[in-house]
């Protein structure tokens, strides 16, 4: 599936990737609206209305990952929200394993998330993942999402990588489309982002359930 000899630096997207999507499901689809239903008067049925189309509005770009931009749109303070139920916070099952090989295999780790500082934070606190990576990169600090055509372009800046060295994983298709564009040579799909979500059919990019399946590929050590 995967030559490791020919890949320098392993990209790896946060929520969907190394985290369970249920998080992010739960908190924006079923969270969000039962408290902006009670600060607004409104019936929960009512504030998912509105707050879908919201979402959809801005839906792929860096406000749509922004906490600031909701806490201000919404009236709410969403890092106080997200501290409501962060105990639903959980990583992928074998996330660990894999990273603990990539550095035995001397492969550099890059967390690269459109997720916002502060979410960010409060997930590295809650999971311990930080200490796994060489580098850890919020698409906040360069002012686009991963979606966009530049993205790429704007972090190579920063972070040297040869492209066709480079493995990236992510869950968001529009991301990975972006970063074939770009010349990604490496890219792998999740396929089960969301815990208690069905596995989706990805056909234009290898895919993984979860990362046991990319354990079997790697080389074991002498």
């Amino acid at each position: 599936m995967i030559d490791w000899n020919r890949i320098d630096s392993v990209f790896l997207d946060m929520d969907g990737t190394l985290l369970d999507l249920h998080f992010d499901n739960h908190f924006w689809l079923e969270h969000v609206p039962r408290r902006y239903a009670e600060a607004r008067g409104l019936s929960v049925e009512a504030a998912k209305a509105e707050l879908l189309n919201r979402y959809r509005d801005i839906e792929g770009t860096l406000n749509w990952y922004c906490i600031d931009h909701w806490s201000r749109e919404l009236g709410l303070d969403i890092v106080l929200l997200k501290q409501e139920v962060e105990h639903l916070i959980a990583v992928h099952p074998h996330v660990v394993d894999f990273l603990e090989s990539l550095a035995v295999l001397g492969k550099r780790r890059v967390l690269v998330t459109n997720a916002h500082q502060k979410s960010l934070g409060l997930k590295l606190e809650r999971t311990r993942l930080g200490g796994h990576f060489e580098r850890i990169l919020s698409a906040h600090a360069l002012g686009r999402a991963k979606e966009t055509p530049d993205f790429w372009s704007k972090l190579q800046a920063i972070e040297p990588f040869d492209p066709e060295r480079t493995l990236f994983v992510d869950d968001n298709l529009s991301v990975l489309r972006a970063a074939k564009s770009f010349g990604f040579r490496w890219l792998i799909a999740v396929v089960k982002p969301d815990s208690k979500g069905p596995r989706r059919s990805v056909s234009e990019f290898m895919a993984i359930g979860d990362f046991s399946e990319l354990l079997t590929s790697m080389p074991l050590p002498d």
